[in-house]
């Protein structure tokens, strides 16, 4: 489950855009720690036309993406969310998709939706508003590129990591979503930048330089699609970091699972 948080234009708080999101407790059961959301914006009213400038859009529009990092209450009884990997789309994703909304809305809330600050929505719905933000489609064909030789060759793109048997005469398959910067920026938009397998950020860690850069995995090894692939940046397509990338193909003949990576992170924790 994910969920839009709403930014007013003018508001009695002292929130931050991509860093803190103030909202009443009545709505605690909607938000938790971990989750993706989606930043909206309702129409620009009349009386707050000097806003106008500060957004992507008049109407009413999606216009960045994040997760929540935590949940902390404030000294009213209310709470904050304390968001990370914010990312501001480059363009409004209208609220309204052609005649419908991307957001669901159920026949009991058809008079009242809208009011809601905080509002869930599914991991779809989510995927679809960051499908339109990137300007792509969700599926992209791998291109078949078959080889025999052992290693990948003129490797130019530092963010490639792929397993394969040695010695083993097989096809290679290079993907074509490693260079194709919008699908990169997609599964960024999807997933974050935080590493799933350690929770390192290179922008947190580094400053304003290293903001925004990760390594993009692909969940199942590229060796093992025996033949051109459709890939999904929803479910194919996960960050990591360097360090956690290169443990993950550090044997020819084995690529790491997410899960591997953090049972074996968990217990170096645990050990004496």
């Amino acid at each position: 489950m994910c969920v839009v948080l709403t930014e007013n234009d003018v508001s009695q708080w002292d929130d931050e855009t991509g860093k803190l999101y103030h909202f009443p407790k009545q709505y605690q059961k909607s938000v938790s720690p971990g989750m993706r959301f989606v930043y909206y914006k309702g129409k620009l009213k009349s009386e707050n036309k000097q806003y106008s400038s500060q957004r992507l859009s008049d109407a009413p529009h999606y216009f960045g993406v994040g997760r929540i990092s935590k949940i902390e209450p404030d000294d009213a009884g209310n709470l904050n969310a304390i968001l990370t990997d914010f990312q501001r789309f480059d363009q409004a994703v209208l609220a309204r998709n052609g005649d419908d909304y991307y957001e669901e809305i159920p026949e009991s809330k058809k008079s009242n939706y809208w009011r809601s600050s905080v509002r869930p929505i599914s991991a779809d719905v989510f995927a679809d508003i960051a499908v339109a933000a990137a300007l792509t489609e969700p599926r992209h064909i791998i291109s078949d590129i078959k080889n025999e030789v052992a290693h990948i060759e003129n490797e130019a793109d530092e963010e490639s990591l792929i397993s394969y048997l040695e010695g083993k005469k097989s096809s290679k398959y290079v993907t074509t979503y490693e260079r194709d910067q919008k699908l990169k920026k997609l599964a960024k938009i999807i997933h974050g930048t935080t590493c799933f397998a350690c929770g390192f950020n290179f922008g947190d860690f580094y400053g304003e330089y290293a903001k925004d850069f990760i390594h993009i995995h692909h969940v199942v090894p590229v060796s093992e699609f025996g033949g051109s692939k459709s890939v999904d940046p929803n479910t194919d397509l996960v960050p990591v970091c360097a360090n956690c990338h290169g443990i993950i193909h550090r044997k020819k003949d084995r690529t790491l699972s997410i899960d591997e990576l953090k049972d074996m992170i968990s217990a170096t924790k645990k050990a004496p």
